[in-house]
């Protein structure tokens, strides 16, 4: 796949088009993604994601509180080269983009800078200021421009349709077999390992401490988590905590702490990948540091009991 940080009318030949955040690259994205690559076959053209960084929520609603993004970037650019998309246009999502009218978007961007000989939408596609470009609208304007215009169904999982939002609120309520089954893979979680106050050594489980690679990440619910974490070509379970650390710390702070097992090389300053398989309990404050411990090991013991994992 060829990521484009922009786009001029030419660069990709001719190009069938999908449009949106695409956060979190969701199994209801796959179906429109499935849809691109057929109509781009049909037309003989190439299939290309149009998405927007930053997310245009934090452009149209900056003092709302940030919902986080599914996503970072890089999470988004390999998540669409696996499912065989040809070309990634990443446009700047400014005000001026917002204030955009659907008709005015399709005009300057889709038709003038992409040359799109085809656009495929999801069931819930809208486009332009105040989300005014529906499947009609935008029908027309195909017609207008000579392009063809391709409408996908919604898709539904038996529980309901599977929306960003909704991985969103699983997440934030810990419920992460819910959100993985939405997602179609393991949520994950990207850092780098930085220097703590290891007290996870003092007490037999050293932790490493991680500083997310994008600050805008949805983090899960206060808690312990079951992960799989993979730092270069190995991967190791192991746990996962995040919150304040109430037994041992009094300063509130947030903590992003793992614990790999049977892995003791030194991590500092290396990348790490936590893939969540599972919410094992929330956050809470115990009476002693050898309560904390043997609830540790209980954890590691849930971990090491969860069933392999199914292969990539």
């Amino acid at each position: 796949m060829i990521t484009h940080h922009g786009i001029n009318k030419g660069d990709i030949p001719r190009p069938v088009a999908t449009i949106g955040s695409f956060d979190g690259v969701h199994r209801g994205h796959l179906s429109v993604i499935e849809a691109l690559r057929d109509a781009a076959e049909k037309l003989r053209g190439h299939s290309v994601v149009i998405t927007f960084d930053p997310h245009p929520r934090e452009i149209l609603y900056p003092g709302e509180r940030k919902p986080g993004i599914l996503s970072t970037l890089p999470e988004k650019i390999a998540l669409l080269e696996r499912r065989g998309v040809e070309h990634l246009v990443v446009l700047p999502f400014t005000a001026e983009t917002g204030n955009m009218e659907y008709d005015e978007f399709v005009d300057r961007v889709l038709v003038d800078r992409v040359g799109v000989k085809g656009l495929v939408i999801g069931h819930d596609h809208r486009l332009g200021k105040g989300r005014a470009g529906n499947r009609e609208s935008l029908q027309r304007l195909a017609d207008d421009f000579h392009f063809a215009l391709r409408h996908q169904p919604v898709f539904a999982t038996p529980d309901g349709s599977v929306s960003s939002t909704k991985i969103r609120d699983a997440l934030l309520a810990g419920n992460v077999r819910l959100a993985n089954a939405l997602l179609g893979y393991r949520y994950p979680i990207t850092g780098k390992v930085v220097p703590g106050e290891q007290l996870g050594r003092q007490i037999g489980f050293p932790t490493a401490n991680l500083r997310l690679a994008d600050e805008r990440k949805l983090l899960p619910a206060p808690g312990v988590y079951a992960i799989e974490a993979t730092v270069g070509d190995e991967t190791r379970r192991g746990l996962l905590y995040i919150g304040a650390r109430p037994t041992v710390s009094a300063s509130g702070r947030l903590s992003i702490e793992a614990h790999l097992f049977d892995f003791d090389r030194d991590l500092y300053g290396l990348p790490v990948t936590l893939s969540l398989l599972d919410r094992l309990r929330g956050e809470r404050k115990f009476e002693s540091i050898e309560e904390l411990q043997r609830q540790l090991l209980l954890d590691k013991q849930r971990v090491l009991s969860l069933p392999p994992s199914p292969s990539r």
